[in-house]
């Protein structure tokens, strides 16, 4: 301020003491007039204010700084003598205190508080301070008197809340929240003069990406697809990981189906070429479902669904493509829904029954063991295969009670079994990959198999997945079942993912040959070649080698007559069959060249009905 100080009119900055006693008075506050002791009542609480862990400051009617305490000089970082006192119009040295200038003149004008939030910085970061401006009057004299609190690590704790809650941490990209609302937006907005697309992406074969190279090399390839996907997005567009492996694309807006098409036949393409995570060098494919606003739904959450139904038509098809959702979809995800619920309905009412299919000895026609198949019995009646039924009960998680469904109608059967197969034949039950390395459910497994008191005839069949995953199957699970003396055998060997490095590490009793390898094996040299190869694979490693899907004598005669493989199952020998459709008397297998006609008349046939029902 300019001039000499009217009574009542002060400058004080932070480093001074106050305003004190006219010169040539006695030191005793007794002898003080009453205007002089009020003036030290005036030095004491500018003294306090001074003092205060909150900024205070207080500006007069042209914004200039009166009183600055020492909280707020560190705020600003500047120098009090820089802040109070200098000539009315001068520039301030900082942004922030020059921008405090007109607001202070604002807050007068109006006449009302006001409530900021002011960014501050400094040499070595940013502070955030919540500041409240006030108009007053003091001594017939307009000012504002404003307060300040450092809000920087609150501010920060919300920072990390807001993208905790609304970006996902692996990838930084908006979470399925952000997206929807964003959808919604453009829905309440637009009417239906916009069109735009949601694309719902699924990583193909993820898992066994995430089993063989480890989830460090599965968390750096979500990274890697992510920063593909997001390459050339436009400003408009937005990506999302709403889970695991699932991207969801909303791309706004879209001209013409085609050139929608194109743009999403361009990122399928882009996610094929080979990643480089960890120095392994990895490929990956996606399968996308497509929706259109307004064309597929007037909501976000019946167009997502939609792009869900596509993305799931395509991967069931073929993976790695891409289809735009249409009124067929829904019918058949409806359809899938029905399926769905029979199938729970049938698990919690227990209508599953076995058929058994021999394994033979292919040189003396003996039975060697039997493999325990599960059929499904409708409300009609009718038996249907597990190919209906089996891999919706993986995906739905209701593979585990299914498993334990088996086993107990295996063991109600127990001495039909012997009755129709002899007493010393093995009883093969299938457990999914996925199982297998599910220590839980294996440990429950291994427990209702040691139940049965007879879990030396039991071999537990896996496919060879389970052992070429980095799962816990070999390290902890095996052991368990190795000590009740239950065998394992590698199924549908050769169509899966082995190396002869994991191969080694097996300790399996049998390897079942898969029947792709077997059809028409005698006129088809190059399966000849694989065929010898795992055999000898199997003898070196001292596993029994089991060729499936024997249906021809051709392909008997080769095996009998070209390999050393003692053992085969097939149609050939017999079709699954039900314990109650065995005659007394009458061998269980007797051979034959099958029919794909017979076939779905065995499977048709009406399921055997047992009083008691089934067991845990």
């Amino acid at each position: 301020m300019s001039g000499t100080p009217e009574r009542n009119e002060f400058s004080v900055v932070a480093s001074e003491s106050g305003p004190r006693p006219p010169d040539g008075l006695e030191a005793s506050r007794n002898d003080f007039p009453l205007e002089i002791r009020d003036s030290s009542r005036l030095n004491f609480l500018i003294e306090v204010v001074r003092s205060l862990p909150t900024a205070v400051t207080v500006q007069d009617e042209q914004g200039n700084f009166v009183f600055v305490n020492a909280a707020a000089v560190a705020q600003f970082n500047v120098p009090a003598r820089d802040i109070v006192g200098t000539v009315s119009g001068a520039p301030l040295p900082s942004k922030e205190l020059n921008d405090r200038i007109n607001l202070a003149r604002g807050v007068l004008q109006s006449g009302g508080s006001r409530i900021s939030e002011e960014y501050i910085r400094t040499d070595h970061a940013t502070k955030i301070f919540l500041t409240t401006h006030e108009p007053v009057v003091i001594s017939n004299r307009k000012l504002v008197l404003s307060s300040s609190v450092d809000i920087s690590r609150q501010k920060a704790v919300e920072e990390e809340l807001f993208r905790c809650a609304y970006y996902d941490e692996l990838t930084g990209l908006p979470t399925r929240r952000v997206i929807e609302q964003h959808a919604n937006s453009l829905i309440r907005e637009g009417e239906h003069s916009v069109r735009f697309a949601v694309a719902f992406l699924d990583i193909d074969n993820f898992k066994h990406i995430n089993d063989y190279y480890g989830h460090a090399s599965g968390d750096g390839l979500l990274i890697e697809v992510a920063r593909r996907l997001d390459l050339g997005l436009r400003a408009t567009d937005m990506l999302s990981r709403i889970s695991g492996d699932e991207f969801l694309l909303l791309l706004n807006p879209v001209q013409s189906d085609a050139e929608l098409a194109e743009y999403i036949e361009f990122l399928l393409q882009r996610l094929k070429a080979p990643f480089f995570i960890d120095g392994s060098e990895l490929f990956a494919s996606a399968s996308i479902g497509v929706s259109i606003y307004p064309d597929h739904g007037d909501t976000y959450e019946v167009l997502r669904q939609n792009a869900d139904t596509a993305m799931y038509q395509i991967k069931n098809d073929t993976k790695g493509g891409a289809a735009i959702f249409d009124s067929g979809m829904q019918h058949e995800a409806l359809t899938r829904m029905k399926i769905e619920q029979s199938l729970r309905l049938a698990i919690l009412d227990k209508r599953f029954c076995c058929a058994f299919q021999p394994k033979v000895d292919i040189r003396t026609e003996q039975i060697k063991g039997i493999e325990a198949l599960v059929r499904l019995r409708n409300d009609d009646g009718i038996i249907q295969a597990p190919g209906t039924f089996v891999d919706l009960a993986i995906e739905l998680g209701l593979i585990d009670e299914l498993t334990h469904l088996v086993l107990a109608e295996i063991m109600r059967s127990i001495d039909l079994i012997d009755d129709a197969f002899g007493t010393d034949v093995s009883i093969s039950i299938n457990v999914a990959a996925k199982q297998a390395g599910n220590v839980v459910f294996m440990t429950s497994f291994a427990r209702a198999l040691e139940k049965t008191g007879c879990a030396t005839r039991f071999i537990v069949e896996v496919t060879e997945d389970a052992f070429v995953a980095k799962t816990r199957f070999q390290t902890e699970i095996l052991p368990v079942l190795r000590r009740l003396g239950v065998k394992i055998s590698i199924d549908d060997f050769g169509i899966g993912y082995s190396s002869l490095s994991a191969l080694a590490d097996i300790t399996a009793d049998e390897i079942k040959i898969d029947r792709s390898f077997i059809v028409d094996i005698h006129k088809r040299p190059r399966s000849q070649g694989i065929l010898k190869a795992i055999e000898s694979l199997g003898d070196a490693l001292g596993m029994a080698v089991i060729a499936e899907g024997v249906e021809k004598f051709e392909e008997l005669a080769y095996l009998q007559a070209a390999t050393r493989i003692k053992y085969a199952q097939g149609f050939y020998f017999s079709e699954p069959v039900f314990l109650e459709n065995i005659e007394p008397g009458k061998p269980a297998v007797s051979k034959r060249g099958t029919s794909s006609d017979s076939r779905s008349v065995q499977e048709n046939r009406s399921v055997y009905s047992r009083a008691n029902g089934y067991s845990r």
